[in-house]
């Protein structure tokens, strides 16, 4: 047999060892998803307090119970460690490592980098590798490729085994899961394709194979693109709608009746997460190279980054409105995780508004159930303990995460001034002067 049927027949026997790199959002529902299923599976990651925890079965990742993680660990189908060294025994290797943007605005595919120099040392004959880290289309194949085959010897598609498959991960979400998300995979070969297909399908239920690595690659692009040039252009329309007093919830509702052609978007405080805010720049700063311009992209880009200051000024005109000036003003602000119901604080529009009304001299708090304290840049604060005691004395609140957990009718009935992003008091046709909405 060839190596692609000896992989193959590992991965239809559950023989195959297995590697994920990265344990973060992405890495460790994944590497516990693979253990679940029945394989032997090594997380490796440089953080050490992350591997401690795994050790003693302390989940860091809200999707993951500890509960669960300490049954894998205790059943040694799941292990984690710092040494990379590991790799030299595995036969399929995941890639979850971030892909953020530079200051710049530029990819930042250091870690990627680092990842494909380590693995080189260890890559061998019948392994398989599968790099899930959105980027830019062409990175599998000029950044991974070129690494793993320059010292080694071995030739991808008969010796080694190479794909991408874009993680697909909605942080806080029970429907669409690890499990149950189809899963895009594009391989170097068709005997790439067929190997990684394979041992994806052992453990998820739906795996779409595509022609290509850049296919794969593009189209984690698209997805995300789309969401982000259809939420820049709602958020625009609220900034319309203000400027021609019209309640953009009512209007929003009122299209949603259309049972075709139209798709539900919300308005916002800005753009959060790990992929929305970022991976449609990445597909733009890949266009310059080949002289395009991705108009829609850098336009939707502008308006979404734009939110955290209208929102800031809606603040501030509410303010102005009860005869108060924004410098001094106790604000309030209400959730700072990027969505409801998850403790992910990546690229959260509330840490950009929470630095604007600093800037103008406001005496800014926040309360948030996920997120006992923030420490980004110069933002140095705790979550108020008393939330009843703070929504009370404080001029606004400032509603930017509308977790479920809140009960917003008792916030209504403390506050003095609330300024709602999120329509979470649901006030739209409603005569309520202390409540301004998005």
């Amino acid at each position: 047999m060839d190596q692609s049927e000896i992989l193959i027949k590992k991965f239809m026997d559950k023989k195959a060892k297995i590697a994920v790199l990265g344990l973060g959002y992405v890495g460790l529902p994944l590497a516990v998803v693979f253990a679940e299923s029945g394989f032997k599976v090594t997380g490796i990651d440089p953080d050490k307090t992350k591997v401690d925890a795994l050790a003693k079965g302390d989940s860091y990742v809200l999707d993951i119970s500890s509960m669960k993680l300490g049954e894998l660990i205790e059943n040694k189908n799941l292990c984690a460690t710092t040494d990379f060294s590991k790799l030299q025994e595995m036969d399929a290797v995941s890639i979850c490592v971030p892909t953020p943007l530079r200051k710049t605005g530029d990819p930042d595919l250091s870690y990627i980098l680092s990842v494909s120099e380590t693995l080189k040392q260890f890559v061998h004959k019948g392994m398989v590798v599968v790099l899930e880290s959105t980027t830019y289309p062409g990175t599998t194949r000029e950044l991974i490729l070129s690494r793993l085959c320059e010292e080694s010897g071995l030739v991808v598609g008969k010796d080694f085994f190479l794909a991408f498959s874009p993680e697909r991960v909605d942080p806080g979400r029970t429907d669409w899961t690890t499990v149950n998300t189809p899963k895009v995979i594009g391989g170097i070969t068709p005997a790439c394709l067929e190997v990684s297909k394979t041992w994806y399908s052992q453990a998820l239920e739906k795996v779409v194979p595509v022609s290509s690595v850049e296919v794969a690659e593009m189209t984690k692009l698209l997805e995300n693109t789309f969401r982000m040039i259809n939420i820049g252009m709602v958020n625009e329309m609220a900034i319309m709608c203000e400027r021609l007093d019209v309640d953009i919830w009512e209007v929003i509702e009122a299209a949603a009746t259309k049972p075709f052609g139209f798709m539900k978007f919300l308005p916002g405080p800005g753009l959060g997460g790990h992929c929305i805010p970022i991976d449609p720049l990445y597909l733009s700063w890949k266009l310059k190279t080949v002289n395009y311009s991705a108009r829609f992209i850098e336009l939707a880009s502008e308006i979404n980054t734009h939110m955290p200051r209208f929102t800031v000024s809606k603040i501030q005109d509410a303010l102005n409105q009860q005869a108060k000036a924004l410098k001094g003003a106790k604000v309030l602000i209400l959730g700072v995780a990027y969505k409801p119901d998850i403790d992910d604080l990546r690229e959260s529009p509330a840490l950009d508004i929470i630095h604007l009304l600093g800037e103008k001299g406001a005496v800014v708090t926040y309360h948030d159930p996920y997120i006992p304290a923030i420490h980004h840049e110069e933002i140095q604060l705790n979550s108020v303990e008393n939330l009843g005691e703070a929504v009370r004395e404080t001029d606004c609140v400032a509603i930017i995460t509308n977790h479920s957990t809140y009960n917003f009718q008792e916030i209504l009935d403390k506050a003095k001034l609330i300024v709602d992003t999120r329509n979470a008091l649901k006030t739209q046709g409603q005569n309520i002067s202390k409540v301004v909405r998005l």
